[in-house]
């Protein structure tokens, strides 16, 4: 499976991309006129910037606890009743008086239930494509991921000005619904992948049996740490060039496109598994250079081509499905969203502090160097896997289990 073209004439791709289009927008919309309106109540920028990111924090409890949900029930059972769990609580906080920790308790609830939904797409999509599909719909999925978040604040940005962030919230309730009946009636009814009963002990002992894997954690840190320091640096955009913060964002958005694109339609899969170390610091190394503190043009330029090294993710994501039994793929898939989640959260959080001490320039260039020591690391560690088996072979005659 080559082309853009050919994924389209697979059964149920084109629904699965449409469902997500409808969720993603309504997600948008209602993040933006969600912090609006917190922030218009508080006139707190801190409560309406945890308004906005709340439901991805609150994702690490649920990747702690429900990930077993992702493999254990139907997957269109699961994204139905998620966008219709989404509609809900996105009609509760129109509502006109909503005390403030009744908002957050909303946000924490849908920040419950969102843990679900990567770990169930990422699975449903290796079953809707074939394997040598995934990596070619997943960069679609990316970028339409990408196209829609620009699309969504620049609406949701206009709908603000002329309607109330109420108002705003109930069209994103509306677009939930559009997500769930399009989910319900364009999808096939699958069975689930794993047997036996979601629970709490499930989803431990799956995590737990996902990480004993050496190299399905370096895939997982590869994955999530080099990621998470430098959307760290991508948080200081505004405190950096606070005139220009807009179109950095959408160069950003760009180099995004243009590297999902590239590797997912025109890199050859025997070449894709040698580009995850060069993608990662491709990621960093741009950021090096705003320790010079350069000027709007620089910046849009060293952001655009940084932007190109996320798509490491596509093919980080190929090797660790290659590492994972066809049962656990929506769990592995879920708990690497939780995952980067988290270090995104917690990378934003350090270059926020660093940058307070020191300055926005100072802090994404000290979150790249992070960054790109992380990756040297486990650039280090991933070839001595590789040499491992070479040098245990004449010792071992018999085959080694598979991870």
């Amino acid at each position: 499976m080559r082309s853009y073209r050919s994924l389209f004439r697979t059964p149920e791709f084109t629904p699965f991309l449409l469902s997500f289009a409808a969720f993603a927008a309504a997600q948008t919309i209602g993040g933006l006129a969600l912090a609006t309106l917190v922030y218009r109540a508080t006139g707190s920028p801190f409560l309406s910037a945890v308004s906005m990111v709340g439901p991805q924090l609150a994702q690490l409890l649920g990747g702690a606890f429900l990930l077993s949900t992702a493999d254990r029930l139907p997957p269109r059972a699961i994204l139905t009743c998620l966008a219709l769990a989404f509609a809900a609580c996105t009609a509760v906080l129109a509502l006109p008086g909503l005390p403030v920790w009744a908002v957050f308790g909303v946000i924490l609830l849908q920040g419950l239930v969102a843990s679900l939904g990567g770990g169930v797409r990422g699975g449903l999509l290796n079953e809707i494509l074939t394997k040598d599909g995934y990596v070619l719909g997943r960069s679609m999925y990316n970028m339409l991921w990408g196209l829609t978040q620009m699309a969504g604040f620049a609406t949701g940005g206009v709908l603000l000005t002329l309607l109330t962030p109420g108002s705003c919230l109930l069209l994103a309730a509306a677009l939930y619904l559009v997500a769930a009946l399009v989910t319900r009636v364009g999808l096939t009814a699958r069975p689930a992948r794993s047997s036996g009963r979601p629970s709490v002990s499930a989803t431990w002992r799956s995590n737990a049996l996902l990480w004993s894997s050496r190299p399905r954690r370096l895939a997982y840190l590869g994955l999530c740490v080099p990621n998470g320091l430098i959307v760290g640096s991508d948080s200081l955009y505004v405190s950096y060039a606070p005139e220009a913060a807009g179109m950095l964002y959408a160069c950003g958005a760009l180099g995004m496109f243009v590297g999902d694109m590239a590797v997912g339609r025109l890199v050859p899969p025997a070449v894709r598994p040698r580009l995850a170390t060069p993608l990662r610091l491709l990621l960093a190394v741009p950021y090096l250079f705003f320790v010079l503190q350069p000027g709007v043009a620089l910046s849009a330029v060293a952001v655009t081509a940084a932007s190109v090294g996320f798509a490491a993710s596509l093919v980080l994501q190929e090797r660790l499905l290659s590492l994972t039994p066809d049962d656990l793929t929506g769990q592995a898939l879920g708990l690497h969203a939780t995952g980067m989640t988290a270090m995104q959260g917690l990378g934003t959080v350090i270059a926020g502090t660093l940058a307070q001490l020191t300055s926005p320039a100072t802090a994404m260039t000290l979150m790249a160097g992070a960054s790109v020591a992380v990756t040297l690391t486990l650039a280090t560690l991933d070839r001595r896997e590789e040499r491992k088996p070479a040098v245990r072979r004449p010792r071992t005659p018999a085959p080694t289990t598979p991870h």
